[in-house]
């Protein structure tokens, strides 16, 4: 009889933990499934959704994540991963050659230069020697806008053209100075006519550098727009910055021409990550470029990072811009959070968690996901009827999680969406 009970006891001990953890997985999953599964809120547009453990290298759950979505600005968590990858930590300003007191340069990349969101390069420091700045274009292989871009989106701030020296962020702010726009760059100063069209801010005209305004309508405090980067323009902001005669040549970076790294690229990422900045992505992708093949081309760039960083993503993205700008780029959940693994690698988890909007505290996640300690870590991605959010989560019993959440083709209010998503993370939060 001893024996038979401690049997009994044995036999308890030994599997029971067993069946209790079995009934846990499946009453989290259960849960999960009622918010996400079918009639549920997400049951009424295309949702994608995968929870993997980081710790244990397992999928909690998953739903349409091997199907494609449009990631809009988590694309830049691909772009993100690419300069990590090549660039390390500095960013590439210009090649450049010295020949006595004139200086030949060829752009980067490096969207740092006057531009207000970003430490400042030391460049008329580093031109003081020279009388003479020679710059080169021969070394881009790129389109100012990227491919699949809204045409009309030309004359608003999230949509500046690339360049290979940006100025100022290649926008130019007008400020209200007695009813009458005033640019923060004295070149465009003559650039600015009246109109009658009815129009409260400024305006650009869609073929040049011309700004408008009604003068019996304009009320307008701040109009920030970006202008058209063509070389006489350029020429002429680089010469006004730095007080030195630059001349446009048509040459060839040698291959021993050196490289003017002006800074870290850690607040380029944060700008990046936390703002959401589409001009210091598509950027970034360029000196990604400058640095493998001495060029700037954003497309030849993609395809070498594909091949050689991505050949195990479980499904192949359709990659073609820097920021998400463009509807032609293509994800799965899954493969999202195969790249949220591979970074959660290539750099200390507490500095990626930093770097990425921290829910209830800065940049784009500052009025969503609060908590008394942040529990999510991610990027967000919004364009008209889509809304994305990949990253990492921090559950109350300290594990973290890699997610991807995707969205596309609803008629819901972006914010009826987030507050739906914040039930499903919260729900993680507190059972996970």
């Amino acid at each position: 009889m001893k024996l038979r009970v401690i049997g009994i006891i044995f036999f308890w001990l030994l599997f029971l933990p067993g069946f209790s953890q079995e009934d846990d997985a499946r009453r989290k999953y259960e849960g999960l499934n009622e918010l996400l599964g079918e009639n549920s809120f997400f049951d009424n547009h295309l949702t994608g959704f995968m929870l993997y453990d980081l710790d244990s290298q397992w999928v909690m759950f998953e739903k349409n994540s091997h199907m494609n979505f449009i990631p809009a600005s988590t694309t830049k968590l691909l772009t993100f991963y690419a300069s990590v990858l090549i660039l390390k930590d500095s960013t590439r300003t210009f090649r450049y050659v010295k020949n006595g007191d004139q200086i030949t340069i060829w752009g980067s990349g490096d969207p740092s230069w006057k531009y207000k969101p970003l430490p400042q390069p030391k460049l008329q420091e580093f031109f003081r020697p020279y009388k003479k700045i020679n710059f080169s274009l021969e070394n881009w292989k790129d389109t100012p806008f990227g491919y699949g871009w809204q045409w009309d989106d030309y004359y608003f701030a999230y949509s500046p053209e690339r360049s290979a020296f940006p100025v100022y962020g290649n926008i130019v702010t007008f400020t209200n100075t007695n009813k009458t726009p005033v640019p923060d760059i004295p070149l465009f100063r003559s650039m600015v006519a009246r109109s009658d069209r009815e129009i409260r801010g400024v305006q650009r005209d869609f073929n040049s550098n011309t700004f408008y305004y009604n003068p019996s309508l304009y009320v307008n405090q701040f109009s920030t727009m970006p202008f058209i980067t063509i070389p006489e323009v350029k020429l002429k902001l680089m010469e006004e910055s730095l007080g030195k005669p630059v001349t446009l040549v048509r040459e060839k970076a040698p291959a021993d021409a050196k490289v003017y790294k002006g800074g870290l690229l850690a607040p380029l990422w944060k700008e990046v990550l936390q703002e959401s900045d589409n001009f210091v992505a598509e950027q970034l992708l360029l000196m990604v470029s400058d640095a493998l093949f001495g060029e700037l081309n954003s497309e030849r760039a993609i395809d070498f990072i594909k091949k050689n960083h991505m050949a195990d993503f479980p499904d192949k993205p359709q990659w073609v811009d820097g920021s998400g700008l463009s509807r032609h780029n293509l994800v799965t959940p899954r493969s999202m959070v195969t790249l949220m693994v591979k970074l959660d690698q290539l750099m200390p988890r507490a500095q990626l968690m930093q770097l990425l909007p921290q829910g209830g505290v800065n940049g784009t996640l500052k009025n969503n996901y609060a908590a008394p300690r942040p529990y999510v870590f991610a990027k967000t991605g919004t364009i008209s009827n889509n809304h994305s959010l990949v990253g990492l989560l921090r559950t109350d019993s300290g594990k973290v999680y890699a997610f991807s959440f995707m969205n596309n083709n609803y008629l819901n209010k972006a914010s009826e969406i987030r507050r739906e998503m914040e039930k499903v993370l919260k729900y993680i939060k507190a059972n996970y």
